[in-house]
C-alpha cells in the first residue's frame, strides 16, 4: 500500500518503461561539480550524514501562464535507479582533481537510500507547489539535484506546451514531430511529455521502442522530388502503404495535387497533408475539393510552424489532425519551467531520530523560500472544481487529508510508484477537468488557483 490518498499502482510488469534503451547506463555524472566538491565538505566536517529533506519547486510560472503539468516523474525514478559511479567515472573524477580518495571511496558505493514523495505525474502545479520532496542523508540527496531538475525543467515545459496545444485542439487528435529540432534524446522525452499532455502519437521511432507511444509517418517532399512526376510519386506510396495512407499535397500546385491523390487512391484515400501556405484558406479549398471528388472521409491533417494560437486561429477550418514539431519541442516559447532544488529542513545531527528543523535562504530579489517539508492539498468545491492550492508544514488539518496531492514514490531507496505512461496521461485530462474554466484561455492571465500558505 502506499501512503496517500490518490496512491499510485504497483509497476505494471508489462510496460515498456524498463531498462535504458535509449539512454545512457549511469546518470551520477549529470550532475555539478560543486554538488561533489559540497559532499567531500560535509564528509570532511561530520555533516554528510544529516537527515535532510530537498523540495522541488517554482517560484513563479512562465508568463502569462495560468497552470504548470509536471511531467518526467517516470525518468526521474529512472535516473535515481541509476545514479551510479563505475570505475571509469571514479578514474574521471581522481584524474581531474574533482574530489580527493575517501570521497571518491564513498561515492564507489553510493545508493540512494532515502525516501522521494511527489505530485504524481500529469497532474497541474502552481507557484509554491511542493512538487517532490527527496528525504535522506544531506549527502545522498545532494547530489541528484541536476539529474533532478534536468528532467523535470524540460519535461515540464514540453508537457504545458503540449497541453494548451490539446486545450486548443479541443479534441482533434495531436502529432509530435519535433525530433529534428533537438537534440537526439530530447526528443525522446519531449515525446512522452508530450504524449502526458495530450498529444495521440509521434514520429519519433525511438519513443515509440521505449515507451510504446503510438508512432506515425508517411513521407516527405523529397519523396515526392524524387519523382519524375508527383502522380509517379502518390503512385508508389499508395502501392506500399495502401489507399489508406497521407499524401503531402504542397509540393507544387495544392489543387492539382489534390486532385491526382484522389486519381490515384480513390475516394478511400486516409488523408492529405498541407505543411504551407494560407492554412485557413487551403484547409477550406481542400476541403471542398474532396468533397467535390467524392472523398468526404479523406481527413485533413495540418502542420507547419504550429503553436497554441496557430491551432486555436484553425479552429473553425475544416481540419483534423494537426502536426506540432518546433514549438512544442521549445516549450512554446518557454523551455524551462524555471524549477529550483531547495533543502527546506535538517537535523542538527547524524543520529537517527535527530528531528529535522526548518531551513530556508533569505535573500534579496525574490529568491527566498520558505522552510519546512511541505505537504499540499487541493480542496474542491460542491461541482468538483478546484477552489485552491494549500501548502503548509506540520500536520494536515482534517478536513484536506483527502484532498492531498503528494504519493510516496520511492520508500527506502526503492521505487513503488511505477506505472503506465497511459495512467499519467489520464491523469493529467481529470486534473484539467478539475480546475476552473479560466485555465482553458490562452489568453495571458495569472495562475487560475491561488496557493495558500497555512
Amino acid at each position: 500500500m502506499l501512503d496517500s490518498p490518490g496512491a499510485l499502482p504497483p509497476e505494471d510488469p508489462r510496460q515498456p518503461e524498463t531498462g535504458l534503451p535509449v539512454a545512457v547506463p549511469s546518470t551520477a555524472l549529470f550532475t555539478d561539480q560543486y554538488e561533489l566538491t559540497m559532499l567531500q565538505a560535509a564528509l570532511r566536517s561530520g555533516t554528510a550524514e544529516r537527515r535532510s529533506a530537498f523540495e522541488v519547486f517554482t517560484r513563479r510560472l512562465p508568463e502569462g501562464r495560468r497552470y504548470g503539468v509536471v511531467a518526467g516523474t517516470g525518468r526521474v525514478l529512472d535516473a535515481v535507479e541509476n545514479f551510479r559511479f563505475d570505475d571509469r567515472m571514479l578514474t574521471f573524477l581522481s584524474e581531474q582533481g574533482v574530489v580527493d580518495g575517501p570521497t571518491l571511496e564513498w561515492l564507489a558505493g553510493y545508493r540512494f537510500r532515502g525516501d522521494i514523495l511527489g505530485y504524481p505525474e500529469g497532474e497541474v502545479y502552481f507557484p509554491g507547489s511542493p512538487l517532490l520532496r527527496v528525504e535522506g542523508t544531506f549527502a545522498e540527496c545532494v547530489l541528484l539535484e541536476t539529474v533532478i531538475l534536468s528532467i523535470l525543467n524540460h519535461d515540464s515545459a514540453v508537457a504545458a506546451a503540449a497541453s494548451r496545444m490539446a486545450v486548443a485542439a479541443a479534441g482533434r487528435p495531436l502529432i509530435e514531430m519535433g525530433a529534428r529540432r533537438t537534440h537526439e534524446l530530447a526528443a525522446v522525452a519531449a515525446s512522452r511529455a508530450a504524449y502526458v499532455g495530450g498529444f495521440n502519437s509521434t514520429s519519433d521511432l525511438a519513443a515509440g521502442f521505449r515507451y510504446g507511444i503510438p508512432t506515425v509517418g508517411t513521407s516527405a517532399h523529397a519523396f515526392t522530388l524524387l519523382h519524375d512526376t508527383e502522380r509517379d510519386a502518390f503512385s508508389a506510396q499508395v502501392a506500399s502503404l495502401g489507399s489508406g495512407t497521407t499524401l503531402l499535397v504542397d509540393t507544387y500546385d495544392v489543387a492539382e495535387a489534390v486532385r491526382t491523390a484522389v486519381e490515384v487512391a480513390g475516394p478511400e484515400l486516409g488523408a492529405v497533408r498541407i505543411d504551407s501556405g494560407d492554412l485557413l484558406l487551403l484547409a477550406h479549398r481542400v476541403r471542398q475539393q474532396l468533397d467535390d471528388l467524392g472523398a468526404e472521409k479523406t481527413r485533413i491533417v495540418v502542420t507547419s510552424d504550429l503553436d497554441e494560437y496557430a491551432i486555436a486561429s484553425l479552429a473553425a477550418a475544416p481540419v483534423d489532425a494537426y502536426g506540432v514539431g518546433t514549438q512544442l519541442v521549445t516549450g512554446s516559447g518557454h523551455p524551462t519551467c524555471s524549477m529550483v532544488y531547495k533543502l527546506v529542513a535538517r537535523a542538527d545531527s547524524d543520529e537517527p531520530g535527530a528531528p529535522l528543523r526548518p531551513v530556508a535562504k533569505r535573500s534579496m530579489g525574490g529568491k527566498s523560500s520558505l522552510g519546512g517539508a511541505k505537504w499540499a492539498a487541493r480542496p474542491l468545491d460542491s461541482a468538483g472544481v478546484a477552489e485552491s492550492e494549500v501548502v503548509g508544514t506540520g500536520p494536515v488539518p482534517p478536513e484536506l487529508a483527502d484532498h492531498q496531492l503528494q504519493v510516496r514514490l520511492v520508500r527506502g531507496g526503492s521505487v513503488v510508484a511505477r506505472e503506465p505512461l497511459e495512467t499519467a496521461r489520464e491523469r493529467h485530462l481529470a486534473a484539467m477537468a478539475r480546475l476552473p474554466m479560466s485555465a482553458m484561455q490562452l489568453s495571458r492571465g495569472e495562475p487560475v488557483l491561488p496557493v495558500e500558505h497555512v
